[in-house]
């Protein structure tokens, strides 16, 4: 018959995951070492395959027990949101909800907004991840896509917050250079990686001269070298007044306007922590692009 795994071993893995060493787990759990390195043993031959490799490092996991490990912290997360439920009602928010968005949107918009209701729904858990494509929503390794983009995927259902203009960004000395001759500033851009983003697009457009002397695979790593003073580049003029030191020296550039979407899966829209999440997240992001 094939091992049955219990609540007990699921908490014996995950301790020993986060301890990495026998006295750690043993504390964790409060029992004594020997109880916790019989137990593993005992759990690793009925299951006919390795959890855990000794090391100088520790007690590392293996691919199976980092598995049943996520399965751990996701029961932990289900016991504490019952516990939440009983104390404060049944119409708690609860659940873990993964949301995927871009370093930029994470910093500028989406983390002032979470901080301002994320403490009313102490049941409901985040999972954040960035990246610059829809592939993990689409894959189902996510449940939200918080997306700059004019061509949401077809697939998807979701809002549209508003939309964002580009800005030339830089120190003030830049300015008067950029209005005179800008291809001999020092132009940070997005990477080959990036290669159709509205930005590079008009540079192409609009100054051909240009060469940019860097480039970054993301607009918050341009960001950032924008603000150590290294040069100018286009940014979301959301940025543009978070960036200390760093000022908009142009107008909105021609062509570079793009729609904020709040973006989920079909089947993932009736529930109620994202609902709940789509509710608090739009008004906050639209009246943090309007404010630009």
């Amino acid at each position: 018959m094939q091992y049955q795994i219990s609540h007990a071993d699921l908490s014996l893995v995950l301790a020993l995951v986060r301890g990495r060493s026998l006295a750690k787990a043993a504390e964790l759990l409060r029992v004594d070492v020997s109880t916790v390195f019989r137990s593993i043993r005992r759990m690793e031959a009925a299951l006919g395959t390795a959890l855990f490799v000794k090391s100088r490092k520790g007690y590392i996991p293996t691919g199976t027990a980092q598995a049943l490990a996520e399965q751990a912290e996701r029961a932990e997360q289900a016991l504490d949101a019952a516990r939440v439920a009983l104390e404060h009602g049944e119409q708690v928010v609860s659940g873990t909800v993964r949301l995927t968005c871009t370093d930029a949107v994470l910093h500028s918009l989406l983390l002032p907004a979470l901080a301002e209701f994320m403490p009313a729904y102490p049941a409901l858990s985040l999972e954040l991840a960035t990246s610059n494509t829809f592939a993990n929503l689409s894959r189902r390794d996510a449940d939200l896509a918080l997306r700059l983009t004019n061509s949401p995927p077809e697939h998807l259902v979701g809002r549209c917050l508003g939309s964002a203009s580009y800005v030339v960004c830089g120190r003030e000395e830049y300015r008067e250079k950029l209005k005179q001759i800008p291809a001999s500033l020092p132009w940070i851009a997005p990477d080959d990686t990036m290669q159709d983003h509205s930005t590079v697009v008009w540079r192409s457009e609009h100054l051909p001269a240009v060469n940019p002397r860097y480039k970054c695979s993301s607009i918050s790593a341009i960001a950032q070298l924008v603000t150590a003073g290294l040069g100018v580049a286009a940014l979301p003029d959301y940025m543009a007044h978070t960036l200390p030191g760093v000022e908009a020296l142009s107008d909105a550039l021609p062509g570079c306007d793009t729609e904020l979407w709040l973006l989920t899966r079909p089947d993932c829209r009736a529930l109620r922590s994202v609902q709940t999440l789509f509710d608090e997240l739009t008004p906050r992001l639209r009246d943090a692009l309007g404010r630009q």
